[in-house]
């Protein structure tokens, strides 16, 4: 049975095409430069596997270890170094407000955005003009005012409103 290894993994007991290597077991220690038979032999009497962990080096270098249990820890560390790269790599949340919103709408928006500030994500709040309401920008800057105000315990100014075309943006930051 011929087992076709994935790019990620490495070359284990019978997939290894090498006619020399140095052989390190399972504690560490270097047992030296063996054949692959007698290296197999050797990983077979210790009830593991031979895995190739070098192949370009002079001699290529194998390893007798529990692979499985190997491939666990590899994908457990990369799960873990994922996470921490999603902490660390928080989002600008968005809201679109407009210069008519609803008392409710108003309050759920804030109940919303006061959640991923606690999670320690910024909040991008905005405005888009529509037709007649341009004549009246000071009322949308009142509502993204209103909108930092509600959410002053928790958060700061980054950002003060601007107007940007038909759109006006106000950034909150989380208080540290």
């Amino acid at each position: 049975m011929l087992y076709i290894a994935k790019t990620d993994e490495l070359p284990i007991n019978e997939q290894i095409r090498v006619a020399e290597l140095m052989v390190i077991g399972p504690n560490g220690e270097k047992m030296g430069v063996k054949r692959l038979e007698d290296a197999l032999t050797l990983a077979n009497y210790a009830g593991l596997d031979l895995v190739l962990m070098s192949e370009n080096s002079t001699p290529a270098v194998a390893k007798i270890m529990d692979y499985n249990k190997y491939r666990y820890e590899k994908q457990k560390k990369l799960k873990e170094t994922q996470k921490k790269q999603r902490e660390s790599n928080k989002d600008v949340k968005e809201y679109r407000l407009s210069v008519r919103i609803d008392v409710h709408d108003f309050e759920t928006r804030v109940k919303n955005a006061s959640e991923y500030l606690k999670k320690g994500h910024k909040i991008k709040a905005f405005i888009k003009f529509k037709g007649r309401e341009m004549a009246h920008i000071e009322l949308g800057k009142d509502v993204l005012l209103k909108f930092a105000d509600s959410l002053s315990e928790l958060s700061q100014i980054e950002v003060e409103p601007k107007l940007e075309g038909r759109q006006m943006s106000i950034l909150l930051a989380p208080k540290k």
